[in-house]
């Protein structure tokens, strides 16, 4: 879902690192232990974590711009109210992963810069139209329904701040300073976002239908 810069690679640097270091970061993640943004982790797993993680706050950002088209265009109050929601929702989302990305050593103002010149990407499904009010129902369905079987796996990764933003997201929740160490409540988090997922969130705006003005009055 998250695409890749195909165009303008250069070879990698390399860089000389002790055997040792590797081989102890190895054996953690293969003991399935977090790697925390003061640990120390290879360079190549560092940026490859600040391209995975910036492309997918991008694409939450970039994400509300198609449903963000809609909200004054929305049929009655209680879907204006649910829009709003949701589009706050993914602004959030954005915003928690972008910050878990400064964890890495890099800056907003970096990543930013990236996506406006082309090097970083975001989902490209986002470039699509949204012509009637039909296509928001299509994006909440179909769309966010790929992104959540998509970010699911974010539970599992290596990197403790992606993880726990994994979890919460997922949940709707959201967490507090990325990057403490709270193994032990994270992994109860994830079993409980793995049991209500996103869908299970209740707007953070609600209209009743007594707030919604008849035609022609």
């Amino acid at each position: 879902m998250y695409t890749t810069d195909m165009t303008g690679k250069t070879k990698a640097e390399t860089v000389a690192e002790d055997p040792a270091l590797i081989a102890a970061f190895e054996a953690r993640v293969a003991n399935d232990e977090f790697i925390e943004p003061k640990d120390w982790m290879p360079e190549a797993y560092r940026k490859t974590l600040v391209r995975q993680m910036s492309q997918h706050a991008h694409s939450e950002i970039v994400g509300m711009l198609p449903e963000g088209n809609w909200i004054s265009r929305a049929p009655n109050l209680r879907r204006k109210a649910i829009l709003l929601a949701k589009v706050q929702d993914e602004g959030g989302h954005g915003l928690y992963l972008y910050a878990a990305a400064e964890t890495l050593g890099t800056s907003r103002d970096e990543m930013t810069e990236a996506l406006l010149s082309g090097k970083a990407k975001y989902s490209t499904i986002f470039n699509y139209p949204t012509l009637t009010w039909a296509d928001i129902g299509a994006i909440g369905w179909l769309v966010d329904g790929a992104a959540i079987m998509n970010q699911v796996p974010l539970q599992r990764t290596s990197y403790g701040p992606y993880a726990r933003d994994g979890a919460y997201l997922q949940g709707r929740e959201f967490p507090p300073t990325p990057g403490l160490r709270d193994h032990d409540a994270s992994r109860c988090r994830h079993a409980r976002a793995e049991v209500y997922g996103a869908r299970c969130a209740e707007p953070l705006v609600v209209a009743v239908a007594d707030d919604v003005r008849p035609t022609g009055r």
